[in-house]
């Protein structure tokens, strides 16, 4: 099973690249590819999501699952996120597709689109940041999917 992660934004270099990269290095289970994308038109402020949206589901590829990372989303854990991940591949998943929206979150057509949508928390993160802390996710469902201790529920 592919995963690609769909990303609002660029990523420059610093600590969230650092952490980003370190544990997308650790991950073997399935190859993960992460892929960024800005605006390079000007919209006007109330168009700014719905601008991001198209760019992220043209990014989709055919068949993909897609799980969007949305503040309104259904709060899971990491052992859930790992089940739901196993869950996929066993049911002959070839593509998993995550979308992280930008500063302004994610239009209607996006949450459309969903197959599912998640939350991690009800806080605000950074976007930026949460690339970072979805790579650590998937890090850590492939850690408690082998038994590792990594993962100490």
């Amino acid at each position: 099973m592919q995963i690609v992660i769909g990303a609002i934004g660029r990523l420059r270099a610093g600590p969230e690249a650092a952490l980003l990269e370190h544990f997308q290095k650790r991950i073997t289970a399935w190859p993960l590819e992460l892929r960024e994308f800005e605006l390079k038109k000007k919209v006007s402020l109330d168009r700014v999501s719905d601008a991001e949206g198209e760019l992220l589901l043209a990014a989709i590829p055919d068949g993909a699952h897609v799980v969007v990372l949305d503040e309104v989303g259904k709060l899971s854990t990491s052992a859930g996120i790992a089940q739901d991940m196993v869950d996929l591949q066993d049911s002959g998943c070839r593509n998993l597709m995550f979308l992280i929206g930008g500063a302004d979150g994610h239009g209607d057509a996006v949450r459309a689109r969903a197959d599912r949508m998640i939350a991690f928390g009800r806080n605000t993160w950074p976007h930026m940041l949460m690339r970072t802390l979805l790579v650590e996710q998937v890090y850590r469902a492939q850690q408690i999917i082998a038994r590792h201790p990594y993962h100490r529920a």
